[in-house]
């Protein structure tokens, strides 16, 4: 019957001693309450809180996912179009992710919602379609800022996909395909344009130095000796008919 006393007065402090004890991994904290009001934020390894009087609140540091769901949305271009994304977020300061909001996850999601149809609305649909990496550092940067309050550091946001209505899509084709021929005159054109400046370039030269009008007129006659045909039209230069006409109206001494 003594021993019982002995024993419950040593199982009571043990037991005390346990309930106290706290192990917390290398990626979580502890940010602990004394009487209500927020004390200190503790770990990681072995600490102490003291039954009744202190309280804690588990919160983990390692990054998470959040799939944020699919938005509808109108461009600027006035395309309705569903956008989805991916956001990477951690906590960085636990003791603002437990005492500043009331579910940060939550809040980071509604967040980025809004965020993501307001950002995207500023756009037209090719600039979403080519220039992802710069609307989701727009976006990154705009959720990082608001969430910086709550201790939540947003690290990288990435759009998924951008669903586009079908008849959209074929109205798209064909306006991709007006472009490529419209590209395609345009370089035809370019292409008259430059021949006909070469054209009027070799003309000048031709008149401007008569031995280049001499060696077209040899390369003509090697095109002609190599030809097949029945009929030949041979060029007389202008040069030769004025040596001609001289030397027949000359009259003999």
């Amino acid at each position: 019957m003594f021993f019982e006393p002995l024993f419950f007065l040593l199982i009571i402090p043990l037991v005390i001693i346990l309930m106290a004890l706290r192990i917390m991994r290398e990626y979580e904290r502890a940010v602990v309450f004394q009487l209500g009001r927020f004390w200190k934020v503790k770990g990681p390894g072995l600490i102490l809180i003291i039954p009744g009087l202190q309280t804690m609140v588990r919160v983990d540091l390692r990054t998470r996912v959040l799939d944020v769901p699919s938005q509808d949305l109108i461009s600027r271009d006035n395309v309705s179009v569903k956008v989805n994304a991916v956001i990477y977020f951690r906590i960085i300061e636990a003791d603002k992710a437990v005492i500043q909001v009331e579910d940060f996850a939550a809040a980071t999601s509604q967040l980025a919602q809004t965020t993501l149809r307001s950002v995207l609305g500023k756009h037209e649909l090719d600039e979403m379609l080519a220039e992802r990496d710069k609307i989701n550092d727009d976006i990154q940067e705009i959720l990082d800022h608001q969430t910086a309050a709550w201790g939540v550091k947003v690290a990288n946001v990435e759009i998924k996909h951008v669903d586009i209505d079908e008849t959209m899509v074929r109205a798209i084709a064909k306006q991709a395909e007006a472009e490529r021929i419209r590209r395609a005159k345009i370089i035809n054109a370019e292409g008259e344009y430059q021949a006909a400046e070469r054209l009027v370039d070799a003309g000048k030269v031709l008149t401007q130095v008569p031995e280049a009008m001499q060696l077209r007129y040899l390369s003509a006659l090697s095109d002609i000796a190599t030809d097949r045909t029945n009929t030949i039209v041979f060029p007389f230069p202008t040069e030769f008919a004025e040596v001609m006409g001289k030397l027949v109206g000359k009259t003999p001494e």
